[in-house]
């Protein structure tokens, strides 16, 4: 995965191994310092953003729910960006609370909102393998996007029967996508799709504050073969 914000001029390159280490310290977070076991709901208040990614891979590693702009208030975790809007709005969950800056290279708040826990400040200690203490059922709820509730199995397959739509053709396909996280076709194009099909991503947030030029520039450079904008 490659990430993109137009908005600061931040990039990004993760290799899958950088990736994995990420989702497993995250999975081992949620696991073991959050107690978080499979079912249990994780309201994800996040951009589309590398970061988001790592956590809906850790959710499903645990077998809990991740809830894209989910209902904090009936979440047992809230996962929230920076903006003092989510913060806010992420208060109302009576359970764990993790902030995350979205700062280049996972940098910590400057000042940690009150009441949250920062995830660069959680994430760095944690192991750098996961093994979930129970097996996840690929049957069971891991994913709500847009009101429409996803298992495992669902998720898997819906992302390898709509990767030719997308113009994922396997490894080596390479998806621009600019769509953010809060429907499934985001989710599928900026990370479900190229993972089913063991493809690349470059995910843009603030795609529409980049010009043509710099667009086109973009896709040249990365080497991208589809598009999702």
């Amino acid at each position: 995965m490659t990430f993109y914000d137009d908005a600061t001029g931040e990039r990004v390159e993760l290799s899958v191994a950088t990736f994995a280490n990420w989702v497993a310290k995250t999975a081992n977070l949620l696991q073991d310092e959050l107690s978080v076991e499979p079912g249990d709901r994780v309201a994800l208040l996040l951009p589309a953003h590398w970061q988001t990614a790592v956590w809906l891979l850790a959710c499903a590693s645990v077998g809990a729910v991740a809830d894209m702009a989910g209902d904090p208030a009936s979440a047992d975790v809230v996962v929230s960006g920076p903006e003092p809007e989510s913060l806010e709005a992420a208060r109302a969950c009576s359970g764990a609370r993790i902030a995350l800056a979205l700062r280049p290279l996972g940098g910590r708040f400057p000042q940690v909102p009150e009441g949250f826990a920062d995830y660069a400040v959680e994430v760095p200690g944690q192991g750098d393998r996961f093994v979930p203490y129970a097996p996840v059922d690929p049957e069971e709820p891991a994913l709500i996007v847009a009101g429409r509730e996803f298992s495992g199995a669902e998720v898997v397959e819906r992302a390898r029967a709509e990767a030719s739509e997308l113009g994922l053709t396997g490894p080596g396909a390479r998806i621009l996508s600019g769509l953010p996280y809060d429907t499934w076709e985001g989710l599928n194009a900026g990370l479900y799709g190229p993972l089913a099909t063991g493809a690349s991503v470059v995910l843009c947030r603030h795609l529409e504050r980049a010009g043509a030029e710099v667009l086109d520039k973009r896709i040249e450079a990365e080497r991208v073969t589809a598009t999702a904008r």
